[in-house]
C-alpha cells in the first residue's frame, strides 16, 4: 500500500461533471420512497450520465454494510432488519422513472440467515408485475457461499446475473475483507449451472496494486466458471478512509484487456478507466445477446 502522497490524476481522468438538474428528480423520487441507489451511496462517477438517462442501480436491503470492503464508501456497521416494503417501492420508483432496464444490487446482510437474498426475489417479483415490466439485472453479494440463497435469486428470473470478484486474489485481504476470491468464482459457476440460458456478468477494478499477469489470470479463471460479460475499470478512491490509488492505468494496458477477454471468448468485455459494473447494463446485455451495436469503452 502506497505510504506517499495521492497520485495526481493524468490526463485521461477526469471526475465527470455532475449536472444538478440531471440530479434532482430521480433523488426526488427515491427519498420520496426511502430507497437508496449505489450510484449515491458509492459515488459513482458516472451517476450523472446514468440519471439523466433515466437509469438508476437500486440498493436492497438498506444502506449499511455489514462488512468494511477498503475500496467501498457505503456505510458499514449493524443494518436495520429487512424491509419488507422495500421491494414494492423499488417498483413504485421504477415506474415512475419510466425504466426499461433495472439493476438491483445490495449491501452485504451477512447477518441475515439468507444474506439478503429473500429481497432479490421480492424485489423481481415486484417489477415483474408491472405493466410494462423492465429488463432486470442482479449484481449480488456471494451470500456467504450458501447456494440454496444464491438458488433462489437465480430461479426468480432476472435476465443477467451479475457478481463481482473486484480484484486480484492476492489483494482480497485488503481489498475484499471478508470474501473470498474461490467462492466468488463459485458463485458465478453455480448459477450458470442452475441457469445454462442466464447471462452472467463479473467485473474487477484495477488502480489496487495488482500486476497484468494476475488480471489476466482473473480473466481465466472467470471464463473457466462460464461468465459471459465483464467489465473492468479503474478504481478511484471515493473517501479519505477508502484505500488508496496505487496506479492510474492507461487506456492502451484497457484495451489489452479487452482483446484479452474476447481472445478467450466473453461474449462482451467492457473495458476502460470509467468503466463499472452496471454502466450501460442494458446495452452491454444487448451485445452479449448480439442485437446491439459494440459500446466503446470510457
Amino acid at each position: 500500500m502506497s505510504a506517499g502522497p495521492p497520485l495526481r490524476a493524468p490526463e485521461w481522468i477526469r471526475e465527470r461533471r455532475i449536472r444538478l438538474s440531471d440530479l434532482h428528480e430521480v433523488k426526488r423520487v427515491m427519498r420520496e420512497r426511502s430507497l437508496h441507489t449505489v450510484c449515491e451511496e458509492a459515488r459513482c462517477p458516472n451517476r450523472g450520465e446514468c440519471f439523466a438517462r433515466g437509469t438508476a442501480t437500486f440498493l436492497l436491503n438498506g444502506d449499511v454494510c455489514t462488512r468494511a470492503c477498503g475500496f467501498c464508501d457505503i456505510a458499514n456497521g449493524k443494518p436495520r432488519p429487512a424491509d419488507p416494503g422495500e421491494p414494492e417501492r423499488v417498483a413504485s420508483a421504477a415506474l415512475r422513472m419510466g425504466l426499461k432496464f433495472v439493476v438491483l444490487t445490495s449491501v452485504n446482510r451477512d447477518d441475515l440467515p439468507d444474506g439478503g437474498a429473500g429481497q432479490f426475489v421480492a424485489a423481481i417479483a415486484a417489477l415483474r408485475r408491472l405493466p410494462e415490466p423492465p429488463g432486470i439485472e442482479v449484481l449480488t453479494p456471494d451470500f456467504l457461499g450458501d447456494l440454496s440463497a444464491l438458488a433462489t435469486v437465480v430461479e426468480a428470473g432476472p435476465d443477467v446475473f451479475n457478481h463481482n470478484v473486484e480484484t486480484v486474489a492476492r489483494l482480497y485481504p485488503r481489498v475484499r475483507r471478508g470474501a473470498r476470491f474461490d467462492r466468488s468464482l463459485s458463485v458465478l459457476a453455480e448459477s450458470k449451472r442452475l441457469a445454462p440460458s442466464l447471462t452472467t456478468k463479473s467485473g474487477l477494478m484495477v488502480g489496487l496494486g495488482e500486476q497484468e499477469g494476475e488480471v489476466l489470470d482473473v480473466l481465466a479463471r472467470l471464463k473457466e466458471s462460464r461468465v459471459d460479460i465483464l467489465t473492468i475499470g479503474q478504481y478511484l478512491r471515493p473517501s479519505r478512509e477508502s484505500l488508496a490509488v496505487e496506479e492510474y492505468v492507461h487506456p492502451d494496458v484497457f484495451e489489452r484487456y479487452r482483446e484479452a477477454g474476447e481472445a478467450l471468448g466473453f461474449r462482451h468485455v467492457f473495458a476502460g478507466p470509467f468503466v463499472r459494473s452496471s454502466y450501460r447494463a442494458e446495452e452491454a446485455l444487448e451485445q452479449a445477446l448480439g442485437s446491439g451495436p459494440r459500446v466503446p469503452p470510457r
